[in-house]
C-alpha cells in the first residue's frame, strides 16, 4: 500500500494535485475533499477531468480526517479570498495526525519568517498530532525559492538573482481572482488587493527571506513597487470582457535590499491581453513564462514554459505548482513533525514518472 493521500479543493491546482497523486507509484488516492454540493458524490477521477477512479468526493472533511490509515492531506482550497478559513483546515488536518502539503498560505512559506502567532500556532498543530507541514508552489514558491539556489551554485560572483513571471491572464479559469484581486478590468484609481502596500512582502516576502538565509546574507528592508496601465480597447478573452480605460496591464516587483541596493527581487508583468503595455518586457516566445535570471559572473537567464497538453502555459503553471508539492508528500511524511521549507527537504524528483512512449 502506497502513502495513502487526501485533496482537499478541485479548482484549477487541486485537479492537477489529483492527476499528480494518481501518477506517482509511492502515492496511493484515499479521498476527495470539495466544498461545492454540486460536486459532492462525483467521481474524483472525473473532476480532474479524467477517466473514473472509483474514489467520490465527499464535503465530510471530518470523517476524512478521522481515517486511521489517512498518511497526508494535499490542500488546494484557495486561501486567496478565505486565509482564514484556510488557515483553520489545515490546522485540523495536521492535529489530527495528518501530514499536510499546501500551495494555499502564504505566510507559511518560509515558517521561520512567519508571523510568530502563526508560526507558534502550526509548530503547536504539528508537535500534538506529530505531523508536518509544507508549504510551496510555482510563484510565490520553487521559481523564487529552489530554482535560484540552484543556479546560485553555478556562480563565481551575484550581484542580483531576479524570478519573474510573465504573462497573460486571458486563459485563467478564476475570474474573481483576476478581477477582484488581480485587478484587471478594474479602475486605474485604486491599487487592486494584490498590489495593496505590504500585501507583496507578506506574499513573496518569506521565499525573499529563505533565499537570503541559504545564501548566508541579511535583507535591509523589502521595497515594493507597482505600475498599471489600462486597455486601449475593450476586448473579450476566454475568461470575460474588459472595458477600454481599464487595468490592462501590471506590473510590480518585491526587492530583497542587501547592503542598500536590490539583491534577491521578485517582478510579475501580467497582462489580459497581449496588445496591452506593448512596451513592457515579454516571454521569450510571447507566450508566457517563469523565469530566473541571475546577474554576476557568469550572468545566467534560465526561462521555464510549461505547456500542458490540451491546454495552455496557465494549466501548465497550476501544473508543476501542484506536483512540486504533491511529489514532496513521501518525503514530508519520512520528516520530524514540525514546518518545513524547501532547506529542510531533500532534492524532491519525478521518482517512478518517466515512462517513454
Amino acid at each position: 500500500m502506497g502513502i495513502r493521500v487526501a485533496v482537499w479543493g478541485t479548482g484549477n491546482v487541486g485537479q492537477a494535485a489529483l492527476r499528480t497523486v494518481v501518477s506517482n507509484p509511492e502515492l496511493e488516492l484515499a479521498a476527495v475533499i470539495v466544498a461545492s454540493p454540486d460536486k459532492v458524490g462525483r467521481d474524483a477521477g472525473e473532476l480532474a477531468g479524467g477517466t473514473a477512479l472509483g474514489v467520490t468526493a465527499t464535503s465530510d472533511a471530518e470523517a476524512v480526517l478521522a481515517e486511521a490509515d489517512l498518511d497526508a492531506v494535499a490542500y488546494c482550497a484557495s486561501g486567496d479570498f478565505r486565509p482564514e478559513e484556510a488557515l483553520d483546515d489545515i490546522e485540523r488536518c495536521l492535529r489530527a495526525g495528518a501530514n499536510v502539503v499546501s500551495t494555499s498560505v502564504y505566510p507559511l512559506y518560509d515558517p521561520r519568517s512567519a508571523p510568530e502567532d502563526i508560526a507558534d500556532r502550526f509548530t503547536a498543530a504539528a508537535r500534538d498530532g506529530g505531523s508536518s507541514l509544507f508549504v510551496s508552489g510555482i510563484d510565490p514558491g520553487f521559481i523564487n525559492h529552489l530554482i535560484p539556489l540552484v543556479m546560485s551554485g553555478f556562480c563565481e560572483e551575484i550581484n542580483e538573482i531576479r524570478c519573474y513571471e510573465i504573462f497573460n491572464y486571458a486563459t485563467y479559469h478564476a475570474p474573481d481572482a483576476v478581477r477582484d484581486l488581480v485587478g484587471f478590468g478594474t479602475s486605474l484609481e485604486n491599487a487592486p488587493p494584490m498590489v495593496l502596500p505590504g500585501v507583496p512582502s507578506m506574499v513573496w516576502g518569506g521565499t525573499l527571506r529563505l533565499v537570503a538565509r541559504a545564501l548566508g546574507v541579511e535583507l535591509d528592508e523589502i521595497v515594493e513597487t507597482e505600475e498599471r496601465l489600462p486597455l486601449a480597447e475593450t476586448v473579450t478573452v476566454p475568461v470575460g470582457t474588459f472595458e477600454k480605460g481599464t487595468q490592462g496591464a501590471l506590473r510590480f516587483e518585491v526587492l530583497g535590499i542587501v547592503n542598500g541596493k536590490p539583491g534577491i527581487v521578485v517582478e510579475h508583468i501580467t497582462r489580459i491581453h497581449d496588445d496591452a503595455a506593448p512596451d513592457w518586457p515579454r516571454s521569450p516566445d510571447g507566450h508566457g513564462a517563469h523565469g530566473v535570471r541571475i546577474t554576476g559572473k557568469p550572468c545566467i537567464d534560465l526561462s521555464i514554459e510549461s505547456d500542458y497538453p490540451g491546454g495552455d502555459r496557465v494549466a501548465g503553471g497550476n501544473a508543476t505548482a501542484a506536483a512540486h508539492v504533491v511529489n514532496a508528500i513521501p518525503a514530508v511524511c519520512r520528516a520530524e513533525p514540525g514546518l518545513l521549507d524547501v532547506l529542510d527537504l531533500p532534492l524532491v524528483i519525478g521518482r517512478g514518472l518517466l515512462r517513454p512512449v
